[in-house]
């Protein structure tokens, strides 16, 4: 069964940073050829994509936290890593990572999220 963790999360005060990690588990497809994506759940809001990287290494971020995040990827330890700094309260929200694989392995696997809150 594949399953994704992430770690990394936690309480920080505005324009401080956090690193969240996600690796995954179980899989028996090529992890390398597959794109992740990190999202997130502010507190009352729908859940938004944050950041993409393809299995080419392109990225992509949202508006909001482009500059300030940095995604990337460690394919021979199957993660990737969300660099987030500069963090304000808005980046407040359950942080989840997605890997889409293709539907024979069955299709978008997420993880179960982590923490983030930003607050003085």
């Amino acid at each position: 069964q594949v399953q994704l963790v992430e770690s990394g999360g936690g309480l920080v005060q505005p324009g401080g940073s956090l690193n969240l990690s996600c690796v995954v588990s179980g899989n028996q497809f090529n992890v390398a050829a597959n794109g992740w994506r990190w999202y997130r759940q502010p507190p009352g809001k729908e859940q938004e994509l944050v950041a993409e990287i393809t299995s080419l290494r392109r990225t992509i971020y949202s508006d909001s936290v482009k500059g300030r995040f940095t995604i990337s990827r460690d394919n021979a330890a199957k993660m990737v890593h969300l660099q987030m700094n500069n963090l304000g309260p808005e980046d407040t929200g359950v942080y989840r990572c997605n890997l889409r694989t293709a539907p024979g392995w069955g299709g978008d696997h997420w993880g179960q999220g982590t923490q983030v809150s930003v607050s003085s």
